[in-house]
């Protein structure tokens, strides 16, 4: 009979997530904390932040999510455009993204966004107004149609795939 002590560590989304990437979890941990979440956050505010990453299999590195400080404290997981395409791209019921730019007088107006699925006859249409979206940001003062568009993609993918507890940068 053997006396040997094994240390069975209980499975943890940091030591998934680790894996998943090819590290060890403390590098991976360290590596984070460095380099994409504000400082001073907690270690349930980082595993809830991983915990929505692996859900969407998003990968905070490449930044298709972000840790943004919260209002109130704490951290808010935001996805960005690339990880957005990441989600719609990869869902097995996609088939296909049309979009549909309104004009009036020369001037972009809205923007429509199409995502049809394999699974229904009809396609998910939102329609997003440029006088609605439009912020004083830079990104929405140096490319108005593409922040649009990004915007009429993410609201049609919520509502074609019904994507939860994960937000966009607006």
């Amino acid at each position: 009979m053997s006396n040997e002590v094994v240390n069975i560590e209980p499975p943890s989304v940091v030591a998934d997530m680790a894996k998943r990437y090819g590290m060890d979890k403390r590098a991976f941990e360290a590596t984070l904390k460095a380099t994409v979440v504000p400082a001073n956050v907690s270690n349930e505010q980082f595993a809830a932040f991983l915990l929505v990453a692996r859900e969407y299999d998003l990968n905070p590195i490449t930044k298709e999510i972000y840790a943004f400080p919260a209002k109130g404290g704490g951290i808010q997981p935001i996805v960005g455009i690339d990880g957005w395409c990441n989600i719609i791209n990869s869902h097995p019921q996609l088939d296909g993204i049309e979009f549909e730019d309104r004009v009036e007088d020369g001037k972009l107006i809205a923007i429509t966004c199409r995502i049809h699925r394999k699974d229904r006859d009809k396609p998910t249409e939102t329609t997003e107004y440029m006088e609605e979206c439009k912020r004083g940001t830079e990104p929405w003062k140096q490319w108005p149609a593409r922040m649009l568009r990004h915007k009429s993609l993410i609201q049609c993918a919520r509502y074609a795939f019904g994507f939860s507890g994960i937000v966009e940068p607006d």
